[in-house]
C-alpha cells in the first residue's frame, strides 16, 4: 500500500482554474438548466474627454439581425444568431457555433448625448460613438485648502 501526502491546497488550486475559466469567457449564466450558458458579444470600452467609444465583437449577424438602444446611462443590446442548418441523410455534425438569442445591457460610467450616438458596423465589429454630455466633458471639481484657524 502506498502513502500519499494530502495537499489541501490542491483542491483551492483547482477551484481557483476553474473560476478563471469561467471569467476568461465570454459567457454568462442564463438561468436554463438545459442550455447551460448563454454567449454575450465581448465589448471594449474607451473613454476620451468627448466620447465613449464602445466596440462590440458580433461575428456572423447583419444589421438587420441587432437591435441597439442608448439611453444616457447604459447601452442596450440583443439580437439572434439563427442557424442554418441543411438537412443531410448521413453523418453527423458537430458545431461549436452559437446560435440563438443573446442580449447584453453595459452600463456607462458618466451621462451621454443619446440622441447623438453615431454608429459603424463591418466585419462583424459594431463600432458606436457614444458623445458625452457638455457638463460631463467639462467635470473639474476645485479642492480648496484654507490653514485651519489659530
Amino acid at each position: 500500500m502506498v502513502l500519499v501526502r494530502y495537499n489541501p491546497w490542491q483542491e483551492l488550486n483547482a477551484l481557483e482554474r476553474h473560476i478563471n475559466g469561467l471569467f476568461g469567457d465570454t459567457r454568462v449564466p442564463s438561468g436554463r438548466l438545459e442550455k447551460g450558458f448563454v454567449r454575450v458579444p465581448a465589448a471594449e470600452l474607451q473613454e476620451t474627454d468627448d466620447a465613449i467609444h464602445l466596440k462590440l465583437e458580433l461575428p456572423g449577424l447583419e444589421a438587420k439581425d441587432l437591435d441597439i438602444q442608448v439611453t444616457q446611462d447604459a447601452v442596450h443590446i440583443s439580437g439572434e444568431r439563427k442557424s442554418q442548418s441543411k438537412a443531410e441523410n448521413n453523418g453527423t455534425t458537430r458545431s461549436e457555433f452559437y446560435y440563438g438569442k443573446f442580449q447584453r445591457v453595459i452600463p456607462l460610467s458618466v451621462r451621454i448625448q443619446n440622441t447623438n450616438v453615431t454608429a459603424d458596423y463591418k466585419d462583424g465589429i459594431l463600432n458606436l460613438t457614444l458623445p458625452k454630455f457638455e457638463q460631463e466633458k467639462n467635470k473639474v471639481v476645485k479642492v480648496n485648502l484654507e490653514l485651519p484657524a489659530v
